[in-house]
Formats: structure tokens, C-alpha cells, sequence
């Protein structure tokens, strides 16, 4: 699939590797919305980024976690663009939880992970799904961890939560077949504010990865835009991480 003058909605766009993958496709020429929840001034920035490029894009605001927002916002992208053609998954959240503390688990923690990483997932891809089989192709990639392959992490419940990303990817690539191509991104460590304080870490760990080095937001951006424009490939789990789960 050529990604020139295609409409992407990328699902929390203002940071990290949400605003690499939002400059990557206005880069091959598609047009841009940037999903956030709370973050309007990284949006705008990662907007007026590709607007001084001389692309195209907006910022939008939605809670993935809503259902309501979700739809009302490509309702809203449908009546500026015409359609939706592309869509990233990358909103999510995590809290911090020793793996062993389960107490620290608590329902809350639960619902909120699930809500936004799972189920906001689900609600961004059956909001632009009939647009997408109206006409006639679309691509979907979630971003998965390799927290959900290994069962490690920042905490049991966002490990498990991309357990479900990956899970969901393959649900829905056999339920939106064949139109529309489903696909999951999985990154290892990768270089965004997620390591703010604990950057010693991050330096620490960069030498035992097998390409001794942790990835930037860029290196996933390239990957994601890959996966949207192949299209042989539908239901797959594709790992990025320098070597870090071989």
C-alpha cells in the first residue's frame, strides 16, 4: 500500500514513538490526525512538526478508554477527510508495580490498564473499520510489548494488558479479513521519557542487548509504516528489540 495521500489516525500522537510514527507517515505523504487524552500541547507540537514539513495533519482529542469519544472523533475525521485508511493503536498507559507485589494490583489498576490498552484498541478499530471496508482496504497496527511476550515489566497487569494486544491483533485480523490487514508491533527498551529517572538503567542495559543498543522512537516509526504498507501480511506479531528476547 502507498501511504501517499492516505488518512492516518495515530492514537497517542504527541510523544515518543506516537509522535515519530505521526512525522514517518506525513514523511510518505499521508495525512496525519493526532490522537490524545491529556496531552494537547505534545499534539499541537508534533502537528506544527509536520505542518513546517509541509504536511498534513490536526490534533484531536479522545479518551481511547470511551467509546463514545472514539467514535465521535473519526466521525469527525470522516466529515474533514473523507474516510479513515490507516490506523495506529499506539495510546497506552502503565503504573509502576514491583512484579512480585500483587497487593499493589489492585482493581483499579486493573480496569484502568485494560480500559485504555485493550479495550481502547478495540474501540479505535471497529470506529474505522466500516470506513475502511467501504473502501475497500484499510491497515491497522497495534503496539504490543515484549512485556506481553515475556511476562515482565513495569507491572503484572500492563505485562498482561499486551498479552491481550497481541491476542486482540490476532482476533482481529481474522475477523476484519480480507479487507483490511491487521498487524502487531512489539518494541523492547526504547528510548522515550518512559526511562525519565531511571536513565542509568536504560545505559546499563544497552550492552547486554545483542546489537548493544537500545532502540530510538524512529527505529519503531520506520517499522510500524512498514507493516502498514505491506500488504501480504495480516495477524502477525513482529518484535523489535535489538536482540533482547533472543
Amino acid at each position: 500500500m502507498n501511504l501517499q495521500n492516505k488518512v492516518a489516525l495515530e492514537t497517542g500522537g504527541g510523544t515518543g514513538i506516537g509522535r515519530a510514527t505521526c512525522l514517518a507517515l506525513a514523511n510518505r505523504g499521508a495525512s496525519v490526525v493526532v490522537n490524545f487524552s491529556r496531552s494537547k500541547e505534545e499534539a499541537e507540537e508534533t502537528v506544527m512538526l509536520i505542518l513546517d514539513l509541509g504536511g498534513q495533519a490536526m490534533a484531536m482529542q479522545a479518551d481511547v478508554s470511551k467509546d463514545n469519544e472514539v467514535r465521535d472523533m473519526v466521525d469527525r475525521i470522516v466529515n474533514r477527510y473523507g474516510t479513515v485508511d490507516l490506523l495506529v493503536n499506539n495510546a497506552s498507559i502503565t503504573r509502576h508495580i514491583p512484579l512480585p507485589d500483587l497487593e499493589s494490583a489492585t482493581d483499579e489498576i486493573w480496569d484502568e490498564l485494560f480500559d485504555v490498552n485493550v479495550k481502547g484498541m478495540f474501540h479505535c478499530a471497529r470506529a474505522v473499520a466500516p470506513h475502511m471496508k467501504k473502501q475497500g482496504q484499510g491497515a491497522i497496527v497495534n503496539l504490543g510489548s515484549i512485556a506481553g511476550t515475556t511476562g515482565s515489566g513495569s507491572s503484572l497487569p500492563y505485562a498482561v494488558s499486551k498479552a491481550a494486544v497481541h491476542g486482540l491483533t490476532k482476533s482481529l485480523a481474522r475477523a476484519l479479513a480480507p479487507l483490511i490487514r491487521v498487524n502487531c508491533v512489539v518494541p523492547g527498551a526504547v528510548r522515550t521519557r518512559w526511562w525519565a529517572g531511571r536513565e542509568e538503567q536504560m545505559k546499563s542495559l544497552a550492552p547486554n542487548l545483542m546489537l548493544q543498543q537500545i532502540s530510538t522512537p524512529e527505529d519503531i516509526a520506520q517499522l510500524i509504516c512498514a507493516a502498514l504498507e505491506q500488504e501480504a501480511m495480516t495477524g502477525q506479531i513482529i518484535t523489535i528489540d535489538s536482540g533482547q528476547t533472543l
